[in-house]
């Protein structure tokens, strides 16, 4: 019999699969315990609109400034810095491309080498390849399900030098232009320490802070710890503007270069059209702006709610054995942008028989991402031993983690 085939039988027949004396069933019951039983389908993740949304996106409608400049992009600019703690943020028309200018701001070349971690969204990789560069792929930590910074330390003692260009890679000749963290699932990960690295090394730190609007490392914002930082504010992410995304510093230069690259590197003038060199489409615009302003007024709540859902997750989840509910580490404080179930063993087959069910069952939850030296455009590029991925990747189920739900669930023990 064919192993679909088995496995099939084997869901119609008691729709669960043992890992000991747990079963996917288990998992079932705990999210009906927690998620609305009135609705047939939970997604992944939906956008909360409950606030000024439609009178600001009305306004940009009435007076006709939709496009890339207005008064909104100004003002989510200056609401995004105050919210994260920096001097200047940048809007961009979507995440991918505030990491792939801030690569260029931070001077990443064609040939240079990104670190970055393997267990991460393909936009991190993507970014640095748009620059022309490689890139170099890290473990993480099952702390932080971040860098691990110990084994990063380790692993540039082997195979990184000092060299009038900066640091190089040994084994290929290539430069190390910049360490790209990604705070996974909206859990920071270990700034101070990899502050400490790239400082050692001389290495420019950008965040990739795509997920973790409103988490906080000890007491200070995601996305205010490197050199630059990136946000993403697509439909799935924290607060949303369709699409989105920004640049965070606290570079007055950098900020400015990045308006001007972002905006095609055109000269400003009454009239004429000169550019001083290659730059981007890449502005937000207004109307899109507007939503944000819009969103970024609720944040408070949608973290407050978000924290409120992994709170009971936790607590459905805390007598299954074999599971737990991932929380970050006790000096980070994370928005949960995504609830993470994490087996306490690799079993990649036990995985599928609980995607299965509780996706046929109405709610949606999915794998990590593949890790990026798995995939074909990605599989020849530099890495160090990547086991703790290797292994998380075959632990990780990620569940519905809407901020309505959140919300739901305040509300109903109001």
């Amino acid at each position: 019999m064919a192993r679909s085939e088995l496995k099939s039988r084997v869901l119609q027949e008691n729709k669960s699969t043992k890992m000991g004396s747990v079963s996917a069933n288990d998992v079932l019951v705990a999210l009906r315990q927690v998620l609305p039983a009135e609705q047939e389908f939970i997604a992944l993740h939906e956008p909360l609109i409950a606030g000024r949304e439609w009178d600001y996106i009305k306004d940009c409608l009435d007076s006709g400034w939709v496009s890339s400049v207005g008064r909104y992009v100004d003002r989510f600019e200056d609401m995004l810095a105050g919210t994260c703690g920096v001097k200047h943020a940048v809007a961009t028309m979507n995440g991918t491309a505030a990491l792939h200018l801030a690569l260029v701001l931070a001077g990443v070349k064609a040939g240079d080498e990104v670190l970055m971690p393997s267990l991460t969204f393909i936009a991190t990789a993507n970014a640095a390849t748009y620059c022309g560069a490689v890139p170099h792929f890290l473990d993480c930590d099952e702390r932080s399900l971040c860098i691990d910074p110990a084994k990063l330390a380790a692993y540039l003692e082997e195979i990184a030098e000092t060299s009038g260009d900066g640091v190089c890679n040994i084994k290929t000749g290539r430069r190390l232009a910049a360490l790209v963290p990604m705070h996974t699932f909206g859990h920071p990960a270990d700034m101070d320490a990899l502050i400490e690295i790239a400082e050692r090394w001389n290495i420019v730190l950008i965040e990739d802070a795509a997920e973790s609007l409103g988490s906080t490392y000890k007491g200070k914002p995601a996305g205010s710890l490197g050199d630059l930082a990136a946000l993403s504010f697509n439909g799935n992410k924290i607060i949303t503007t369709g699409g989105g995304g920004a640049i965070l510093t606290n570079d007055t230069a950098m900020a400015d270069k990045a308006k001007h690259l972002s905006t095609t590197a055109k000269i400003p003038h009454k009239w004429s059209f000169d550019h001083d060199q290659v730059g981007y489409n890449y502005r937000l615009p207004n109307i899109n702006a507007a939503m944000g302003c819009a969103q970024l007024e609720q944040l408070p709540g949608f973290v407050a709610a978000k924290r409120s859902l992994a709170r009971r997750y936790q607590e459905q989840f805390t007598d299954i054995a074999g599971m737990r509910i991932f929380a970050g580490p006790e000096e980070t404080e994370s928005n949960y942008w995504l609830n993470t179930l994490l087996l306490e063993q690799p079993d990649r087959w036990f995985q599928d028989e609980i995607l299965e069910v509780t996706n046929s069952s109405g709610f949606m939850t999915r794998l990590i991402w593949k890790p990026m030296h798995r995939l074909p455009m990605y599989s020849d590029c530099p890495r160090m031993d990547l086991d703790t991925t290797e292994e998380l990747a075959d632990r990780i189920i990620c569940l519905p983690s809407s901020a309505v739900l959140g919300a739901e669930l305040s509300q109903a023990g109001s």
